[in-house]
């Protein structure tokens, strides 16, 4: 790489990319991606809000409920200013400082709902195959301490990645693929040696992600033994039942999460489409479908919204 192409980290610039087609298309195109915005905040917040406000939802399965909220707002409020920006105002540039922090916010927050979603595992776990000691298991101390546990292993994990890739230089314009920078896709655009971040980015992704998923598919095998064990066919139901939601979060999640890091492993920037829409799928739906869903199949969630607005309409 030439001396002229090669620049200091302060003088260059990122440039983030939209669906292509014509400028017409991508302004209509921004209307979806605003309601998307606007539900996902209103959602997350509202869940936020009925379970604080309402005593009854004070439960384990509740709270870890409105830990996986907080993660969705949080990668909703990361990621989708730079998109809009790009699709209303044509706004493609971002600077290297805010690209790096982007990337912290965005890794740690998917790491912590990774993780999340884990501990949700575990709550139905013991729901179904230790009923007895749900409430001694499951206080809200331990509860306390498992989600700063897991919150601070996200966060320490991902802190050196936006120092690794600050000690690189780049060229003076580099094109990303996507609407919001991802470490994956940043490190290919360095011209130096990627080895070191592309070994620690695939530890960083066994270490959380694919531990996570791995313990939730072993506490899922262990929920199947216990509930085909029930010889009623109604407490079977009645016991799949109570999983339905988190099974569809957690195919949701890891099956946009694990085909965006195939792709960029192994694509080569051979699928510039779909790997566009595999990044918008991964962080924009979780955030939009787990409070809808949540809020449909859970009965107690669902009675505590209408006690919520039951009260609006007779404040008002």
């Amino acid at each position: 790489m030439s001396a002229v192409n090669d620049t200091k980290f302060n003088s260059a610039v990122f440039l983030l990319t939209r669906i292509s087609g014509q400028e017409v298309v991508h302004l209509w195109i921004a209307v979806p991606f605003c309601l998307i915005y606007v539900i996902s905040i209103v959602g997350n917040s509202g869940i936020l809000f009925i379970i604080k406000t309402d005593p009854s939802l004070h439960e384990p399965m509740y709270i870890f409920l409105s830990m996986l909220a907080i993660t969705d707002l949080g990668i909703s409020i990361s990621s989708m200013p730079t998109i809009l920006g790009i699709y209303l105002f044509n706004s493609r540039k971002i600077s290297f400082s805010a690209c790096f922090a982007q990337i912290f916010f965005i890794h740690s927050l998917s790491k912590t709902e990774s993780s999340v979603l884990l501990l949700m595992a575990f709550d139905r776990f013991i729901a179904i195959c230790n009923p007895l000691r749900y409430s001694s298991i499951l206080n809200l101390p331990r509860i306390g301490k498992m989600g700063l546990v897991f919150a601070l292993r996200s966060l320490v994990l991902v802190f050196p990645l936006p120092f690794l890739l600050k000690r690189f230089r780049y060229r003076r314009v580099n094109v990303l693929s996507h609407s919001f920078c991802l470490h994956q896709e940043v490190m290919k655009l360095a011209c130096s040696d990627i080895t070191v971040n592309s070994i620690y980015g695939l530890y960083i992704t066994l270490l959380t992600m694919g531990l996570d998923s791995l313990l939730i598919f072993l506490s899922y095998m262990m929920i199947l033994k216990t509930v085909l064990s029930i010889t009623s066919k109604a407490g079977r139901l009645r016991a799949l039942n109570t999983c339905v939601s988190h099974l569809c979060a957690v195919l949701l999640f890891y099956s946009a999460e694990i085909s965006l890091a195939l792709i960029h492993r192994f694509g080569n920037g051979s699928y510039p489409l779909l790997q566009t829409v595999l990044g918008y799928i991964s962080l924009l739906l979780p955030p939009l479908i787990n409070p809808i869903m949540y809020s449909m199949k859970s009965r107690h969630l669902h009675a505590g919204i209408m006690r919520a607005f039951v009260k609006c309409r007779i404040s008002s």
